[in-house]
């Protein structure tokens, strides 16, 4: 495989290692430059090899890694590539394309020491400071319709709980746990987002302005469904497993959930979204029910 053939703006890392070792294994002889080169193919590995080092995903990456050693390889690649074009100007083709070879071989050791778990690190911090300002925004929200409708019970105490995870994903973010803090923060968010919902249930008037049909609206009832499931899932089946009575106890609440979303899923298919919708809203009103059992606060 010639150095032209795998120095493509469309890279991956990957691929740029595995050329690594295809350009590295050629033979002493195979390197040297025959004394007529086609220009004009001179030209393109030109191009290809320019957006190697500077616009593509492996120049990125070394750049975000800040990692010493690759950076330094990532220069001597570049300057590799200037006495290229020095030589082409001077219309030594050979020596150009010599040049660019080692430019190119040069750029796959910088990839390779480019510490692609540093570059996973930082995607991972990236990643729990979107979500976490994602689940403050759903805090938000919750508060501000929890003041709206003053009469709802646990409002406060669901905020509380929500407050309470975020700041454990923060402490374990900070102590470098960041595959904790952002499974804390997806509870977080589960619970913002059913504590939201339970607020909206029942609440024709609100409802019925932001859905086109009632098949959207069944829609939205599934998807409120869902994530209650979810925040069953995350948060109270480690609770229950050491407490059995209390496994035992939500059971019912389940069973009867479970029941009831399979009954509704029977009436939209028949086109019944009205039934349905009734049906889901009993639903999660069973999974409701279930979380509270486990001590968890979901207003309603």
């Amino acid at each position: 495989m010639s150095v032209k053939h795998v120095a493509g703006v469309g890279l991956t890392w990957l691929a740029l290692v595995g050329a690594a070792g295809a350009v590295e294994g050629e033979t002493a002889a195979s390197r040297m430059q025959a004394q007529t080169v086609d220009v004009a193919q001179l030209e393109k590995r030109f191009t290809s090899v320019g957006t190697l080092l500077t616009t593509s995903s492996a120049a990125k990456q070394i750049e975000a890694s800040g990692e010493p050693e690759s950076m330094r390889r990532h220069a001597d690649a570049k300057r590799l590539y200037e006495q290229a074009k020095e030589a082409f100007a001077a219309g030594d083709h050979a020596t150009a394309s010599r040049l660019l070879s080692e430019a190119s071989v040069t750029m796959f050791s910088a990839v390779r020491t480019a510490a692609p778990e540093r570059i996973s690190s930082q995607k991972a911090q990236t990643d729990f400071n979107n979500k976490l300002e994602s689940v403050k925004a759903l805090l938000a929200a919750q508060k501000r319709i929890s003041e709206e409708k003053s009469e709802v019970k646990d409002a406060a105490d669901s905020a509380r709980q929500i407050e309470g995870l975020l700041a454990e994903a923060q402490q374990q973010a900070d102590g470098n746990r960041l595959t904790e803090a952002r499974a804390t923060l997806e509870r977080a968010y589960l619970m913002a987002k059913a504590s939201i919902s339970s607020m909206r249930t029942g609440d024709t008037l609100v409802r019925s302005l932001h859905f086109a049909s009632k098949e959207e609206e069944y829609h939205y009832e599934l998807d409120r469904n869902d994530t209650h499931q979810m925040l069953i899932k995350v948060l109270v089946e480690d609770r229950s497993k050491s407490n059995p009575s209390m496994d035992e106890r939500m059971k019912a609440f389940l069973e009867r959930a479970g029941q009831l979303r399979g009954q509704a899923e029977s009436s939209a298919s028949r086109g019944d979204y009205s039934g349905a919708i009734q049906l889901l809203e009993t639903s999660t009103s069973e999974l409701v029910k279930a979380i509270r059992n486990a001590g968890i606060y979901i207003p309603g």
